[in-house]
């Protein structure tokens, strides 16, 4: 794996305090060809409540029939469906002896009562537990509307996910269909589960999703991938500022950012604090380890590296370009965040404001910058939803855009998806 570390500045004034910005870029090798690839085994769970009769259950059995369709001979796949009760359809099957099975138990899916969503999830995992070590596995659970039944304890699901996740690398994606579903159950499922949350504003959304989650499976090239940030005392961490699972630990901060994908591209954002030091010279204060499984351990060292100078020489451009925009980047949705708790509570106004800042402090640096178009779509939609508040227009739709997108840009890459 490709890891590119970069400083805000380079040249600190000895005799002041700094906060140091750092930016950790990782590009995937590219996937195996398919035939040298991994196993996959999935768990699909599929809502089959009362609301999903019609156009939306005909779209989910066909996006089930085309990941059936596509797998491997080697593959597994298991297929669960929910409504007020959770049924085990196939349990986790060879894809070489039970295809014909796996397209007939789809064909009998349909429309019937509630929403169990976390009983169904749950019987995913378990599907899962008979998977074979050295698979990549994941659950992927569909959902269109609220969980209605066994709603009352979400975070036995996101224990569950996040058990599963950091145990035995069982990976959770989730798509959200239509408007009515629960945005913050299924975002929180899949970041407790190390995957990929997806908006489908449609039922014609849905097969591009399936269609990105199979490439994501056929293409993973590492997985548990972790980042340990450990400064040199008197140095320490403030915070990491991409959203991702990050903990204390002795001698640092451990980040993990789960399974990577052929040529992914994901990038990290950290503060370091740097005391009043009084030597000039270059001083490393901190070193960045990268650890993962390829599926063989690896492990990288990187140090973080400034040159102490008097402050008559601190002089010259403020910061790197590329860290600087990840950082307006990554507050810009934060301010998309709270926008949004804004909005729930009623202050369209406030909402908007945020929103309005977000989208100048983006249009504002990009003229002169490398990422200056990426900037400015970024830009474009907080605008666009700020826009869309002036008019009064804070839905169950728009709250979902808003929740999505200031979540795919905390997280450092496409970790969550709109079409």
């Amino acid at each position: 794996m490709q890891a590119d570390l970069r400083v805000e500045r380079e040249l600190l004034a000895v005799g002041s305090e700094h906060l140091l910005w750092c930016l950790l870029e990782l590009v995937a090798p590219p996937a195996r060809p398919c035939g040298q690839r991994r196993p996959i085994s999935v768990a699909l769970v599929l809502d089959r409540s009362g609301s999903m009769a019609g156009r939306k259950l005909a779209v989910m059995r066909a996006c089930a029939r085309f990941l059936v369709e596509r797998l491997a001979p080697a593959d597994r796949l298991a297929i669960v469906t929910y409504d007020d009760e959770v049924e085990l359809r196939v349990p986790l099957s060879r894809v070489e002896e039970h295809r014909g099975m796996l397209l007939a138990a789809i064909e009998r899916i349909h429309a019937g009562g509630s929403t169990n969503l976390a009983g169904g999830y749950l019987k995913g995992l378990e599907a899962l537990s008979h998977a074979p070590a050295g698979s990549v596995r994941r659950v992927l659970v569909c959902s269109d509307g609220l969980a209605n039944v066994d709603a009352t304890t979400p975070g036995a699901s996101l224990g569950a996910a996040e058990r599963a996740f950091r145990t035995h690398g069982i990976t959770t994606s989730t798509i959200g269909l239509g408007p009515d579903f629960d945005e913050d159950l299924l975002t929180a499922l899949a970041d407790a589960g190390g995957g990929t949350a997806h908006l489908a504003e449609s039922p014609d959304d849905a097969p591009a999703i399936f269609g990105s989650e199979f490439a994501e499976l056929v293409s993973v090239v590492a997985e548990d991938v972790q980042v340990g940030i450990r400064p040199e005392p008197p140095v320490s961490t403030v915070e990491v500022l991409t959203d991702v699972p990050a903990v204390p630990v002795e001698g640092g901060t451990l980040v993990r950012l789960g399974a990577v994908f052929g040529e992914e591209r994901r990038r990290l954002v950290f503060g370091l604090r740097v005391p009043v030091l009084r030597v000039v010279g270059p001083r490393r204060i901190a070193e960045v380890v990268i650890r993962a499984v390829e599926p063989f351990p690896s492990e990288e060292r990187i140090p973080v590296v400034v040159n102490l100078v008097p402050p008559e020489e601190a002089v010259g451009p403020a910061s790197d370009p590329t860290v600087r925009d990840e950082v307006l980047i990554l507050s810009a949705a934060r301010a998309g965040e709270r926008a949004r708790a804004l909005a729930d509570a009623g202050d369209l106004e406030g909402a908007r404001r945020a929103l309005e800042e977000a989208a100048l402090m983006l249009e504002r640096a990009a003229p002169g910058s490398p990422r200056a178009q990426e900037l400015l779509e970024h830009a474009e939609f907080w605008s666009a939803r700020a826009y869309a508040l002036a008019e009064g227009a804070y839905d169950a739709l728009e709250r979902k855009r808003l929740v999505y997108r200031s979540r795919e840009a905390r997280l450092g890459g496409r970790r969550t998806r709109e079409p």
